[in-house]
């Protein structure tokens, strides 16, 4: 069984995006950058941040679940993975947005990114 303690109000702060591939990683950063962002206060920071790409979108749903109950200290898949996940982790941290949404330098306690691969025609068109 997994228990994720957390009122409504942070999930009611989900997004999604289609990105097209030439959105690379930089428009992913973007994408969670502004999400947070835009966000503020309302999910009642500190939060986990989950992302998931490369993959349809009910797949992605699905194993950002999974990533909200994984423990901070696994090992993750790759390390791209991994220096992506670090490097959002410190671009949400600078944010300013601090706990509760008052200010401070911790919005975020970890940033978790589930990679997994697809079929081309599943991308959307540009």
């Amino acid at each position: 069984m997994k228990c994720v303690p957390k009122g409504s109000g942070s999930e009611n702060m989900s997004f999604l995006k289609m990105c097209v591939p030439a959105d690379g990683v930089k428009g992913i950063k973007q994408f969670v950058l502004e999400s947070v962002v835009g966000a503020g206060g309302k999910p009642c920071p500190p939060a986990s941040s989950a992302s998931a790409s490369a993959a349809p979108p009910t797949t992605r749903c699905i194993s950002r679940r999974k990533r909200f109950t994984r423990r901070s200290a696994r090992a993750r898949a790759t390390r791209n993975v991994a220096q992506l996940e670090d490097e959002l982790m410190g671009l949400l941290n600078e944010t300013g947005i601090g706990p509760m949404g008052l200010g401070g330098d911790v919005t975020v306690l970890n940033c978790h990114i589930e990679h997994a691969d697809t079929h081309m025609t599943l991308n959307p068109s540009p």
